[in-house]
């Protein structure tokens, strides 16, 4: 039900309850920004949003009002998976607070439109990470089919500096970070696991 993957909404609630279980936090491509569609995901207990083909300052706000509860934005409440069902909820502020705080939103930039506005998506507060999506993107410069056209390649760069330029991040710093955690681990592992016997 994600942009492009083979999940349903009625399939999510219970990855979302196996990943929590494994201290894993579900993130979904959602297959638009509406408030409607977001809102779906996030009640069956997704805590990380990427929202596609962010072009305009009006996108990142949108993506942004439909993550969090006020007073950053206008998610609604409901009694379901998403917000523990109500269930001992005794200070519903709090509440907001607390889901606002653990909530990942990544704004996937996919539109040759990016280039006239990264200035004014970069402003809009509530955007953790930004993403290049290189197939659209590419198809979108008039590349279809070419993410590694060197145009494409060079215009990517170019909104990758001005990203880190503005101290905001890109979703590949965050994972080049964890790759290497993960790496230092397994390696951890390995070196214990020869010593044995």
């Amino acid at each position: 039900m994600g942009e492009h993957g083979p999940f349903g909404l009625d399939q999510l609630e219970d990855l979302c309850w196996t990943a929590e279980r494994h201290n894993v936090t579900a993130i979904a491509r959602v297959p638009d920004i509406g408030s409607s569609t977001i809102l779906r995901y996030l009640d069956r207990g997704i805590m990380g949003i990427l929202g596609p083909h962010i072009a305009t300052e009006a996108d990142a706000r949108q993506l942004a009002r439909a993550c969090y509860f006020g007073p950053l934005g206008e998610r609604s409440f409901g009694a379901n998976r998403g917000t523990d069902y109500n269930a001992g909820i005794a200070d519903k502020a709090a509440y907001y607070r607390e889901a606002n705080e653990q909530m990942l939103v990544c704004a996937l930039l996919e539109d040759a439109a990016v280039l006239d506005n990264l200035d004014t998506i970069l402003a809009v507060p509530g955007i953790d990470l930004y993403s290049i999506g290189p197939n659209d993107f590419s198809q979108s410069l008039g590349y279809p089919g070419q993410p590694d056209h060197p145009e494409v390649v060079k215009t990517m760069q170019e909104i990758t500096r001005r990203i880190h330029q503005a101290g905001r991040k890109m979703q590949s710093d965050v994972m080049q970070g964890a790759w290497v955690s993960d790496m230092l681990l397994d390696a951890g592992r390995r070196i214990l696991s020869s010593d044995r016997g």
